[in-house]
């Protein structure tokens, strides 16, 4: 199948026939791999036959259209070599022009190990190491053992025809995005099929059982666990729970997050006053999805607290890290407090001075 190259975006002039001058080509560039196995059999034999620089060569083998062979030299090839064995990739097309390859010989123990291969033009060796190593290593097994040549070619370079894709050309098929948030919202939000309630101050909040328990432990033990009978005693109903500690408000965004995986947005408040809002109701909810057990929510509170910390609050920023183990905020507050001058402010604040954690850390 040719391959699929974008079309710049500009209209191409007519040609002769009235009709776009369009084309495109590829340059390709691909390789052809294959492997030898060479086992030596009478190993001690060739050392005494071979001595330091000759060499017998094994079966000519086809790799990528090229005939090779490898010599074996059980005595090294060189002098400065004598303990050594020498194995070479050598390129037995003798008409043949020179190709460029990758090889690698191992054990065949070793395939799966092996390193990076070395880079050859038509001979090229490597040695196998001392045969002492060799002889101590196991993998001499009845005077014979095996060895294997990966060899890798680089095939010449072709061109070929290349369909061609307008770039602005629009996809054939358009996933959207999910649309789960939106369902589970309009699920709260119109409370069809909804199976509790809960009585938050004096508002009351449908939602559903099994919803709740998906996302939240604590749920699942209030509505489903032990907690169940605690939870209707409370008020004397199997159908409402009573939350107590907790402002209305923030008990309807813990339920659009525990539906949506998301806050709900600040709506008709300027810059400033969307801030503190979303600084107050961060706080707040941090709190309840420690109660709840909801991680998720806890972190995004968490790292919405750390970008807004100021004199004024650090130290309620604090307290609140320390009460609920929110680490990376105390730390946020620790760095925010380096400034001996932001120190000073910060100390002469209405309640500074009861924080524990502030006391343990300096």
């Amino acid at each position: 199948m040719a391959p699929t190259l974008p079309l710049p975006s500009f209209r191409p002039t007519d040609s002769d026939d009235g009709l776009p001058s369009v084309s495109a080509s590829a340059i390709v560039a691909g390789t052809a791999s294959g492997y030898h196995v060479l086992r030596v059999q009478g190993y001690s034999l060739t050392k005494s036959a071979l001595p330091n620089g000759k060499h017998i060569q094994s079966r000519p083998f086809r790799v990528a259209g090229r005939t090779w062979a490898i010599r074996y030299f059980p005595n090294g090839n060189r002098q400065e070599n004598a303990d050594y064995i020498s194995l070479f990739l050598v390129l037995n097309d003798l008409a043949a022009d020179a190709v460029v390859a990758r090889f690698e010989f191992s054990f065949l123990d070793q395939v799966e190990k092996q390193q990076r291969p070395y880079i050859a033009n038509s001979t090229a060796h490597i040695f196998l190491g001392k045969r002492e190593a060799l002889e101590k290593s196991g993998r001499v097994d009845d005077d014979c053992f095996t060895v294997r040549c990966n060899v890798l070619v680089a095939r010449e370079l072709s061109t070929e025809d290349a369909a061609v894709v307008p770039a602005d050309a629009p996809p054939f098929v358009v996933v959207p995005p999910p649309d789960s948030p939106q369902h589970f919202r309009a699920l709260l939000l119109g409370g069809k099929g909804a199976d509790v309630r809960f009585l938050v101050g004096s508002e009351v909040f449908p939602a559903h059982r099994c919803v709740l328990a998906a996302r939240s432990p604590v749920f699942d033990a209030l509505l489903f666990g032990p907690m169940k009978q605690g939870a209707a005693a409370a008020t004397g109903t199997d159908s409402c729970v009573r939350i107590d500690g907790m402002l209305p408000q923030v008990f309807q965004s813990l339920l659009h997050f525990v539906y949506t995986d998301s806050l709900p947005e600040a709506e008709g408040q300027d810059d400033v006053e969307a801030a503190a809002a979303a600084t107050t109701m961060a706080q707040h909810l941090l709190e309840a999805a420690d109660r709840y057990d909801l991680q998720r929510l806890k972190l995004i509170c968490e790292g919405r607290l750390c970008q807004h910390i100021d004199v004024s609050t650090v130290a309620t920023t604090l307290a609140l890290a320390e009460e609920h183990c929110c680490q990376g905020l105390k730390q946020a507050c620790f760095a925010f407090l380096k400034s001996p001058k932001t120190l000073e402010e910060a100390m002469a604040t209405d309640g500074f001075q009861d924080l524990h954690c502030w006391r343990k850390a300096y």
